[in-house]
């Protein structure tokens, strides 16, 4: 990996929490706390090298509707635990944090560790990270479609940019590189809009073992590709 070129947002698909915890014989939850774990150590080492946004798929909306309740629950409740924990350190450490999704069907709790997050004064920022939760791709684009047509904006001003500023990533930068740990080669409905033209790198590496040497493989792979946006 070299100093140059280097992606300044990544998303990343955090995939294989549970079957790490499986082959360990541990319950599940103890994958997603050791896949928590490596997310902190992921955001320290990409704001290291110079990455500015790191956008992680933490909960997908079809994860909350189909997935057992307990687990569902247990999740929430890791969640609590890690803000203490984990995200008040990342932002007293420059890190800023925000939440992408619906907050319509997360328990009152999560909306509260929300709510504070958003209000969490951030000095001297170093890098950004957004926590996809309840989220969608298609929700969101529906959400988006729908709050341009209650504005009243006149169809054939509609372009890209209006679109844009509708998503929940408005005003931040497209992610270069879209990074898949767990084997799976597939977006799961994430940032379709957003990764138009993002490269995607797969790796078998399962989330909690993905440690800085996966990170900058990653990276010194993205470096290598030609990016001509069509041309």
């Amino acid at each position: 990996m070299t100093k140059q070129n280097i992606p300044s947002h990544i998303a990343i698909i955090m995939d294989g929490n549970r079957r790490w915890a499986r082959a360990r014989n541990l319950p599940d939850i103890k994958g997603h706390e050791k896949g928590t774990e490596m997310l902190e150590k992921a955001v320290e080492v990409a704001d290291k090298i110079g990455v500015r946004t790191v956008t992680v798929y933490a909960l997908s909306t079809e994860n909350i509707k189909k997935r057992a309740k307990r687990e569902v629950a247990s999740l929430f409740q890791l969640m609590r635990s890690s803000y203490h924990s984990k995200f008040k350190r990342m932002m007293e450490n420059g890190v800023r944090i925000d939440i992408l999704g619906e907050l319509k069907g997360l328990p009152s709790f999560i909306k509260r560790i929300i709510e504070a997050i958003k209000k969490t004064y951030i000095k001297n920022e170093s890098i950004k990270l957004n926590i996809a939760l309840n989220y969608g791709s298609k929700t969101e684009l529906v959400k988006a479609i729908k709050d341009i047509v209650k504005e009243g904006i006149d169809v054939d001003k509609i372009n890209e940019q209006i679109i844009g500023r509708h998503l929940y990533t408005n005003g931040q930068p497209d992610p270069e590189l879209v990074i898949r740990t767990g084997g799976r080669s597939r977006l799961s409905n994430f940032l379709l809009w957003q990764t138009a033209y993002s490269e995607f790198y797969f790796t078998k590496t399962l989330w909690p073992d993905f440690d800085e040497k996966e990170l900058k493989k990653a990276i010194t792979w993205y470096q290598e590709q030609k990016r001509n946006f069509g041309k």
